[in-house]
């Protein structure tokens, strides 16, 4: 077993896939793996990066598929994030994205269940105010 199966066991991947080309080629250096409580980000060839994010720190998931990316049956995962280093990030061109998508849902609300961590919505996230104040009718009467 080699050092990276061995890793891998050792962190409980469930689901692992690399970036692949908008004709769903995984011609690049980039994979996706997946924990029961942890998403991973590996980049890189000469140079190699990992990057975690703790999966109770996910905010929102959105799915993105385009014309061409529907057709080779790729798809882009826009996360959310509340990962101070990380920020929001996307995992690109991923091959049966709605079903990654589901599971990594589910284990999402699973660790924050396990953690009892709420996530609670706040006026102004990113910049954007959920509220409009200037529609109300200000009598001052």
């Amino acid at each position: 077993m080699s050092k990276t199966q061995e890793l891998e066991e050792k962190r409980g991947i469930v689901w692992k896939a690399r970036k692949r080309w908008a004709i769903g080629l995984p011609w690049t250096f980039t994979t996706y793996a997946l924990s029961q409580d942890r998403l991973f980000i590996k980049s890189g060839f000469l140079s190699v990066s990992e990057d975690e994010v703790r999966l109770y720190r996910i905010k929102d998931l959105s799915l993105k598929r385009g014309v061409i990316s529907r057709i080779f049956g790729l798809g882009t995962i826009k996360v959310c994030s509340a990962d101070a280093s990380l920020g929001d990030f996307e995992l690109k061109n991923i091959k049966d994205s709605e079903m990654v998508k589901e599971k990594l849902s589910t284990l999402i609300e699973a660790e924050r269940d396990r953690k009892r961590v709420s996530m609670r919505e706040f006026v102004g996230h990113g910049g954007h105010d959920d509220y409009d104040f200037d529609a109300f009718d200000h009598d001052v009467d």
